[in-house]
């Protein structure tokens, strides 16, 4: 059975003057091993940090990077952002920093600490009709301490997202323990690279190859092609947008 295209839903491939893609050449390179990769929709998804806010002055010039690589990427590229809980954002429209085409925003549980930023921050995005994607939660260390806390997370409907990586035990054993047991319970709805640059790369076939040997090939198929985001698994585009194009 021929493997349907990766759907990708973390990545900072577009240079924003944070950890990620230096420029737009270093995010082209990244783009293009994706796509070798078996990537075909990739989301760029630029921290948004207290200490690095989407100004209106970063926002234009991300969006100038994002229209430069766009055409070179090699496979179809959207934008989005990661949002790092801060009180400020609960002003915001979060609207604003959709997962292009989705209906969802990108959300990380912070590192260290508790999580009652992160959960205020979900419920002002689902108060906009957002579906709040919770990034990496297995790398947390709330989540970590106690993991019951992701599966409070997934009863709300918010969408658990692990990192391929922590997957492939590169986060550490615990990591990577936690991050398979919510793909296992089925709590993890996606997977994505989070890749910043060369040295971690936007790839996902390796984890891929191995959620397949564990969770059989459909529900892998589901967790990396971006079922929970309405993308079909027949088609790079969500499942609303198939229709109305006539897919």
């Amino acid at each position: 059975m021929e493997r349907p295209p990766f759907v990708d839903v973390h990545s900072h491939v577009v240079p924003s003057g944070d950890d990620g893609a230096a420029s737009v050449e270093v995010g082209e390179i990244l783009c293009r091993d994706a796509a070798r990769h078996g990537t075909g929709v990739l989301f760029a998804t630029p921290h948004v940090w207290p200490h690095l806010p989407l100004t209106r002055e970063r926002e234009s010039a991300v969006r100038a990077a994002f229209d430069r690589l766009a055409p070179r990427a090699g496979l179809e590229l959207r934008l989005g952002f990661e949002l790092t809980p801060d009180p400020p954002l609960f002003e915001e429209d979060p609207r604003r920093y959709e997962l292009e085409g989705t209906g969802a925003v990108l959300m990380e549980v912070p590192f260290a600490g508790p999580a009652e930023t992160l959960v205020r921050l979900a419920e002002h995005a689902e108060g906009a009709g957002l579906v709040p994607v919770i990034a990496h939660p297995e790398r947390a260390d709330a989540v970590l301490e106690r993991p019951a806390l992701a599966l409070e997370l997934a009863e709300r409907g918010w969408l658990l997202q692990v990192n391929a990586s922590s997957l492939l035990g590169r986060h550490g054993p615990a990591t990577r323990d936690l991050a398979w047991r919510l793909v296992e319970d089925g709590h993890a709805e996606l997977v994505a690279s989070d890749g910043h640059r060369e040295t971690r790369p936007v790839r996902l076939d390796e984890a891929y190859e191995a959620a397949r040997a564990r969770i059989g090939a459909e529900a892998a198929g589901a967790i990396f092609g971006g079922v929970a985001l309405g993308f079909a698994s027949s088609s790079r585009l969500p499942a609303s947008r198939a229709a109305s194009q006539g897919a």
